[in-house]
């Protein structure tokens, strides 16, 4: 006999919580409200290198694109939330709060979303259905405004009255009606811009978007070529994210910690200690960090970012691991390697830059060296 709507909603909901899920929210499948906003975004080139959301554009009109005869969405949110890491010092980088704990967020949200899935086959063996987490045709943030998980801030973050922007959000697509809940229509921005001024790249030409191409987590991760020169000294110490909009929103200072143990700070990445990056090999790379976000960029895109920190933060220090840089095999590794020892006005950047100059055959690289020379003060 099936379950009804109200039982099933309950059922789901019942264990969605004893799960570890912060937040539950419900909505009908139908095309989002925003989506109109999403295609003058893309239009605008805001999303950069993001081609994978130019592509599948079209998906992004109706959930039935990712669950065929989708009815009903479970919108959950996971609480991330722990206290940034200290002030760094010279050699370090600041990855964002979301990645630096002990693994991946797909890998503990998609276990317990077969583990949801599981106990919904229990309760209606005939329903289809589908978990997702960030890899599908889903506007999250708006089925999860939708649900009355919270509203979509100036920052274009989800923010929730208990649990601020911290959280990640996962979907649940099920072809069966359920009880849905309220849409959350108001905002609680009121006049604060201070996710809006706090930004170091300007990275919102007004509230509600953002200039992916302008941002630092974009520029970190999803960028696979050279970082703009113009925004490097704005991305300060960060070497993969950012949380700049979100530590220093109101509603962040108000929310609760997390619980979950899986995303405090691991040793290894709060702070990042960017010298000994290079010394790994791909191999050592990928045994560091395959099972954690940071894989995402892999170690050309990590080690191209720990050079412009490093850059951010001239230091004697610095020079061996950038010295080895400037003759890595990644030309992307080389040419921030020499922006940053253009940055360290020393004798021994100098001679780096001078030597490599004559026998590097990149021609990216070689710009960057040659500006990194004219840069050098006189003597």
């Amino acid at each position: 006999m099936p379950t009804s709507p109200t039982d099933l909603t309950s059922l789901i909901r019942d264990e969605a919580h004893q799960l570890g899920f912060s937040a539950i929210g419900i909505c009908p499948a139908v095309t989002p409200t925003g989506l109109h906003r999403f295609h003058d975004w893309l239009d605008a080139g805001y999303a950069g290198q993001m081609q994978y959301l130019e592509d599948r554009r079209d998906a992004y009109a109706h959930p039935k694109h990712v669950l065929e005869g989708v009815q009903s969405i479970v919108m959950l949110a996971l609480n991330y939330k722990s206290q940034p890491i200290p002030p760094l010092a010279p050699g370090q980088g600041r990855v964002s709060r979301y990645a630096f704990g002990e693994l991946d967020y797909h890998d503990w949200i998609h276990a317990r979303l077969k583990l949801l899935k599981k106990a919904i086959a229990q309760w209606e063996p005939e329903a289809s259905v589908r978990g997702v987490v960030d890899t599908a045709p889903l506007l999250e943030r708006e089925f999860a405004q939708l649900a009355g998980l919270g509203w979509i801030g100036k920052n274009t973050m989800l923010l929730n009255k208990q649990l601020g922007s911290l959280f990640f959000l996962a979907a649940i697509l099920i072809d069966r009606e359920l009880d849905y809940d309220e849409p959350h229509s108001a905002s609680h921005c009121g006049t604060c811009t201070a996710c809006l001024s706090a930004c170091p790249t300007d990275a919102f030409p007004k509230p509600g978007v953002l200039d992916a191409t302008r941002c630092i987590s974009y520029l970190t991760i999803e960028l696979r070529d050279e970082i703009p020169v113009e925004l490097r000294n704005d991305m300060h110490d960060w070497v993969f994210g950012c949380d700049v909009c979100q530590d220093v929103c109101p509603w962040n200072n108000k929310s609760p910690a997390s619980s979950h143990a899986a995303f405090f700070p691991a040793s290894e990445r709060a702070p990042l200690d960017l010298r000994t990056l290079y010394t790994m090999t791909d191999d050592d790379f990928r045994d560091h960090f395959r099972k954690t976000p940071l894989w995402r960029t892999k170690r050309r895109g990590i080690l191209r970012n720990a050079a412009i920190v490093l850059g951010n933060q001239p230091h004697t220090d610095n020079l061996p691991a950038l010295s080895r840089g400037l003759s890595d095999a990644e030309w992307l590794v080389r040419g921030a390697s020499a922006w940053a020892l253009g940055k360290h006005h020393f004798p021994e950047a100098l001679q780096q830059l001078s030597q490599r100059q004559p026998v590097e055959e990149n021609e990216h690289v070689q710009r960057e060296i040659n500006q990194a020379l004219a840069n050098q003060p006189s003597n």
